[in-house]
């Protein structure tokens, strides 16, 4: 026990391992998965060979790679956001799904409108959707101190079932009531609404607009006065309510920002990919679980807007190279959610260690008065 100690203490000093943290608890996910396959009677090395051959063996599956990359990008970067700001914003689905449907109507409400016009219109939209929809728990949990995981979760299932509701009479298919299937789905959009694509593959430019919000959110979060604050909120509420921040207006503004993200990944994928909206009767059915991974893609970027952009194409590669996988190794579908589980949980408690790691560096530099409420914070953590 005492040689376990002294490596883990060894560990624990090396600060370099900080940004290594992600990627050998995405290892050990692998290597997780690999057992599991060989009890499968699979070939791991096969295996992770159609994997990557999946997400990157040839032009159209590197596009799909990264479209299935881009709506994590959006709500990964509004996740660091929110996470910096104090809050746990569990509430992406939700927010895409209102996004989408705000976008939605908005093209279908005006199809003779131009292309410069209605595309910025359509975005708006859905931007406006999301902070709406991150509004209502930003402001419970800011003012009332009512736990944003239980309502945004509760403003993911209102979100479904309005989405549901519309997209069973109001906003359906015209064709579809014609021809009594109803098929939940809309008319397809007008064409000037659909973001320009690469062609022949499905990339377009809801990526690169990922991008761009990812670098406005890291020049929010570290070259504005807003974002010094809303990162200082996180930090320390009571510090910075002493130093004069309004704590409560800059902690709701951090779970408005997320779902203005979230609800832009929404209508992206809307007028970018589906040129549709549709439900299977889940929120799963339009974003794929996009909002609920964008959160894993944040935090092994390290809750840093830049680090979500290579962070969303790995897991984008993994979700769109499992499909391969599962073909040619022949594995049950359920290995691939597990695979996917897998790496979730790394991950995410890999979070814990780099605290401790960032805990022991600050502790180098802090007063002694001052080391036992960073080990206190740690151990919380």
């Amino acid at each position: 026990m005492k040689f376990f100690g002294q490596v883990q203490e060894w560990l624990l000093t090396q600060y370099w391992l900080r940004s290594l943290v992600p990627f050998l608890a995405a290892a050990a996910a692998f290597v997780i998965g690999a057992i599991m396959l060989a009890i499968l009677g699979a070939n791991p090395l096969e295996a992770y060979a159609a994997l990557i051959e999946g997400a990157f063996g040839s032009l159209n599956s590197f596009a799909d790679t990264i479209v299935k990359a881009t709506p994590l990008l959006f709500v990964g970067a509004g996740i660091c956001i929110a996470f910096r700001g104090g809050m746990i914003n569990i509430g992406g689905e939700g927010q895409m799904v209102v996004g989408a449907l705000a976008g939605t109507i908005a093209a279908l409400s005006l199809p003779t409108w131009p292309s410069w016009a209605l595309i910025p219109l359509c975005l708006m939209a859905g931007f406006l959707a999301g902070a709406v929809w991150g509004t209502v728990p930003g402001i419970l949990k800011a003012y009332l101190n009512v736990n944003e995981i239980l309502t945004t979760i509760m403003m993911n299932g209102i979100a479904v079932q309005l989405m549901n509701f519309l997209l069973s009479g109001p906003i359906m298919d015209p064709v579809q009531i014609q021809q009594r299937s109803f098929i939940p789905q809309t008319a397809q959009l007008p064409a000037a609404s659909f973001l320009p694509r690469l062609a022949p593959t499905r990339l377009n430019l809801g990526v690169g607009l990922a991008v761009v919000v990812a670098i406005l959110a890291w020049v929010l979060l570290w070259r504005t006065t807003w974002g010094y604050r809303i990162r200082a909120v996180g930090l320390n509420p009571q510090a910075s309510r002493r130093a004069g921040i309004r704590v409560e207006r800059y902690a709701a503004l951090a779970m408005i920002l997320a779902g203005a993200l979230a609800g832009l990944a929404g209508v992206t994928q809307v007028i970018g990919v589906n040129h549709r909206l549709f439900t299977d009767g889940s929120a799963t059915g339009f974003t794929g679980g996009a909002g609920f991974n964008g959160i894993v893609a944040a935090l092994f970027g390290q809750l840093h807007p830049l680090g979500s952009i290579p962070a969303s194409v790995i897991f984008g590669a993994l979700l769109v190279g499992a499909n391969k996988m599962q073909r040619v190794v022949q594995v049950p579908t359920a290995l691939i959610t597990a695979l996917n589980g897998l790496v979730v949980v790394f991950v995410v408690a890999s979070e814990i260690w780099r605290r401790r790691i960032a805990a022991r560096g600050e502790l180098a530099h802090t007063p002694l008065e001052s080391q036992l409420t960073i080990e206190g914070e740690a151990a919380e953590s």
